[in-house]
This record gives C-alpha cells, sequence and structure tokens, in this order.
C-alpha cells in the first residue's frame, strides 16, 4: 500500500515529524525524504488499525516500555511501530512491498535502532 500524506509545516512543532492521518506535520517546510518515508509508514499503519486504535496501541505500547525500560528514548524507539518506521525509513519501495500488521514482527522488541 502507497500512501502520500498532506504535509503541513509547523515551525514550533517539538519533534521532526508526526502522522496524524492525513496529515504528516513537520518542522520545517523542506522536509528529507527519508522523514517524509518514515511518517508515511505510519501513515498506513494508522490506516489499517484505525486511527483511534492506532493510538491507543502507541500508548500502552510506550507506557508499558518506559515502566520496564525506565528511559523515555529507549521506550519511544522500543514501541513496534516506531521500529518498523524507522528500519524502513531509508527504502522507498518498502510501502509497496508491506505487508498488512507488519509492525506486529516488532512487538516483541530487540531490534537495534540509532
Amino acid at each position: 500500500m502507497q500512501f502520500k500524506g498532506i504535509i503541513v509545516s509547523i515551525s514550533f512543532l517539538w519533534v521532526e515529524g508526526m502522522a496524524i492521518f492525513p496529515f504528516v506535520f513537520t518542522r520545517h517546510k523542506a522536509p528529507n525524504k527519508t522523514l517524509l518515508h518514515h511518517e508515511c509508514i505510519h501513515l498506513v499503519q494508522q490506516l489499517e488499525m484505525g486511527i483511534v486504535l492506532f493510538y491507543l496501541w502507541y500508548l500502552l505500547e510506550y507506557l508499558v516500555r518506559l515502566i520496564t525500560l525506565r528511559n523515555h528514548d529507549r521506550a519511544y524507539r522500543s514501541i513496534s511501530f516506531e521500529q518498523e518506521a524507522y528500519l524502513h525509513e531509508s527504502n522507498p519501495r518498502y510501502l509497496s512491498q508491506r505487508k498488512r500488521w507488519a509492525f506486529l514482527r516488532y512487538l516483541k522488541g530487540g531490534h537495534t535502532l540509532r
């Protein structure tokens, strides 16, 4: 599944990018392709799960990982949605090859991210 979001630049955004279907919010007017691809992976995840369920799952998974890892950055990067997006953000063909519910294979964690 291929999807391009509606890009909205917000200079005071506290993160580089954020996907809230159907928008990709970015801090910069000209975000790089890797960031856009990362956020588009999140848009596809949101479409297949449903937006509300995606964010409930995302928050719950973050909180569980924060409690167990006791570190915000490690907890954030351990979220299954983020692991999938970070690991495939540099592959422009990923979304056309991606299987549904692909994020589930990252639930156990253990994948090394930046």
